[in-house]
């Protein structure tokens, strides 16, 4: 049979202009490249390791997500230093918890889907579009997600269309659902919204907000044995990211090491955390 690929080797699917979607295009084209196509022998997702805890609080012009560093392997440390919070484009942020290995490669898929669309239409897609484009992701995961692959990630950014911070959640069948002021994801995450239950205000400066996040992170670790808290003697401290209206940037680790100092400091006196007002 005559092989009627182009002189570069591309099948004339490459070089057809096709769908926005990258994700739609490589099941298309080579369904065996997304962690979709693969199945994992009973058992094997217990064994894998996971990543926690996710935390994202709005503020006035913007979004701060935070996350710990530890992923954990059943009963065992797995990774002291993961980092489970990325960029997924210039005014959006992703963060992880479940299965890391699925989750981190999830994200990769999401950063070039989100390129790719921009590529195609010649336009970003709204906040909104992205949300959407990743719980549609996570749905195509749920076959995994019955295996113990579960990944749950926590999507927030900057909405150039109302001029806010957003936040979004999601569920492992891909359902997607918007929060309000403050959310939180993985296994330490009833410790971390209680937290910022007390912490939260919706005047927070963005260091505010980020000291916040960063309180509710260590007081997740205080009762939640997959969170790790802040490893001073390893000098390894959260990820803090933040979206605005000038796009995403990481907060330098040496401004956390500022923030967490200041919090231990803090917790020597009151280990439980600052007080909340009754009234």
């Amino acid at each position: 049979m005559t092989d009627r690929r182009p002189s570069g080797g591309l099948s004339p699917a490459f070089l057809s202009a096709g769908t926005s979607s990258f994700v739609d295009f490589a099941a298309a084209v080579a369904p065996e490249v997304l962690p979709t196509s693969r199945t994992v022998a009973d058992g094997v997702g217990a064994l894998s390791p996971h990543g926690t805890t996710i935390v994202a609080a709005t503020f006035p012009g913007g979004v701060v997500v935070a996350g710990d560093r530890r992923a954990t392997m059943g009963n065992m440390i797995a990774q002291r230093d993961i980092e489970k919070v990325f960029a997924a484009d210039e005014f959006s942020i992703i963060g992880i918890a479940g299965a890391a290995g699925i989750a981190v490669e999830m994200v990769g898929l999401f950063q070039v889907e989100l390129e790719h669309y921009e590529k195609i239409e010649g336009a970003p897609l709204s906040l909104v579009g992205k949300a959407n484009r990743l719980a549609t992701m996570i749905r195509q995961n749920l076959g995994l997600a019955l295996q113990g692959l579960v990944v749950v990630p926590l999507f927030a950014g900057w909405d150039e269309t109302t001029g806010e911070g957003r936040i979004f959640s999601y569920d492992a069948t891909g359902g997607r659902y918007e929060e309000h002021a403050f959310f939180s994801v993985g296994s330490g995450s009833v410790f971390a919204r209680g937290s910022l239950k007390k912490l939260y205000r919706p005047d927070l400066s963005p260091v505010d907000a980020a000291m916040a996040v960063v309180q509710a992170l260590y007081d997740a670790a205080d009762d939640d044995s997959a969170t790790g808290g802040p490893d001073l003697t390893r000098q390894i401290f959260p990820v803090v990211m933040t979206a605005t209206l000038d796009g995403v940037s990481r907060m330098p680790d040496s401004q956390v090491a500022d923030l967490v100092n200041a919090l231990v400091a803090r917790r020597m006196v009151r280990p439980d955390g600052p007080e909340a007002p009754l009234t």
